[in-house]
């Protein structure tokens, strides 16, 4: 009895904490409200079992506690029960996998009018690539990645001229603009995680993922790796902060072009020549 008693204490103070705890949601940042709504059916259908599951272990406790005048009885399978928890548990599987099905469909449909922003993941750090007045990112290649041109651009490509080079953690985005976020990694396994905004995704050298996003809150958030990837993982952090129209033009202008920092890498080289000239 006192057995029974504790698992029915569990279950009543799991309840009450997760009703009345103090982080059950963060702001959304983002247009993924489905996201929200995929997570709180996964709280019900996993909380309803884990009830359900306990009432049940709390009752046969008691039920078939020890006695001296009753024997227990050999029972090594029962198909009839099999079947049943078998179709149980299919049911519960479709109920959770069914709507995150659509739900990722969303998340990769992108909308025509995104604007494309890459994301370039390292040990341990973030760096940026946003497309420049033609509106298109110029093309990569991992044969061309260098000190000189660490984004492995091609600078053959009329596109990459123009290109905005963020070197740095810190992202802005302008607010209600329709983004799309292109993940490459040089060298291991990454994951872009955005927390407040519901959104992460894994990148894989060599392979180029994407998702896409409306961030709907002016604000600073943070960006996290989700996937183990060395030493110096729980220091690669960064931010994207969410502008109003006049704060994002004033940022973008202090950002460099792929034209600019080749001229400037081509003066820094003469200058370095003349140096070791002399």
């Amino acid at each position: 009895m006192f057995v029974a008693i504790i698992f029915a204490l569990v279950i009543v103070g799991s309840i009450i904490f997760h009703f009345w705890s103090p982080w059950w949601w963060t702001p959304v940042a983002s247009n993924w409200g489905n996201i929200d709504d995929n997570i709180i059916l996964s709280f019900w259908v996993t909380g309803t079992v884990f009830v359900v599951v306990c009432l049940f272990m709390a009752y046969c406790v008691w039920r078939y506690r020890y006695r001296p005048d009753r024997k227990a009885e050999y029972k090594p399978e029962d198909k009839k029960l099999e079947f049943r928890l078998t179709l149980i548990t299919a049911l519960g599987v479709a109920a959770l996998l069914a709507p995150g099905l659509v739900t990722w469909n969303q998340y990769i449909s992108v909308p025509k009018d995104a604007m494309k922003i890459e994301v370039l993941a390292y040990q341990w750090g973030w760096n940026f690539r946003l497309p420049g007045n033609d509106g298109a990112l110029g093309t990569t290649s991992v044969s061309l990645i260098s000190d000189e041109n660490p984004y492995g651009l091609n600078p053959e490509d009329p596109n990459s001229k123009d290109d905005i080079l963020v070197m740095d953690a810190d992202l802005h985005l302008k607010i209600n603009q329709t983004v799309k976020i292109e993940l490459r990694s040089l060298d291991v396994l990454h994951n872009f995680y955005i927390p407040q905004f519901r959104a992460k995704m894994d990148m894989i050298p060599g392979i180029i993922s994407y998702y896409w996003f409306i961030p709907e809150k002016k604000g600073d958030f943070e960006i996290l790796c989700a996937e183990y990837c060395g030493l110096g993982h729980y220091v690669m952090r960064g931010r994207v902060l969410v502008d109003d129209e006049k704060d994002y033009s004033n940022w973008l202008a202090r950002q460099i072009t792929y034209e600019k920092m080749l001229a400037q890498k081509s003066v820094e080289k003469k200058l370095l020549i003349a140096e070791n000239k002399n």
